[in-house]
């Protein structure tokens, strides 16, 4: 399974609106790195406001 994924993919997986996820990344300082965010560091930032996806 991947770890860094497209915005459109993360969205999928993690059941979150894109442009959530895009918020989130440019709100947090989730790099998004040739179009890829890396899973792990984003479900990280979503853990720490408190706010992780129940299917996470």
């Amino acid at each position: 399974m991947p770890n860094h994924l497209t915005p459109e993919e993360l969205s999928k997986e993690l059941n979150i609106d894109r442009e959530e996820i895009i918020r989130v990344c440019l709100q947090e300082g989730v790099p998004i790195y040739q179009g890829k965010i890396d899973k792990t560091l984003f479900q990280a930032q979503l853990q720490e406001r408190g706010t992780v996806p129940q299917n996470a």
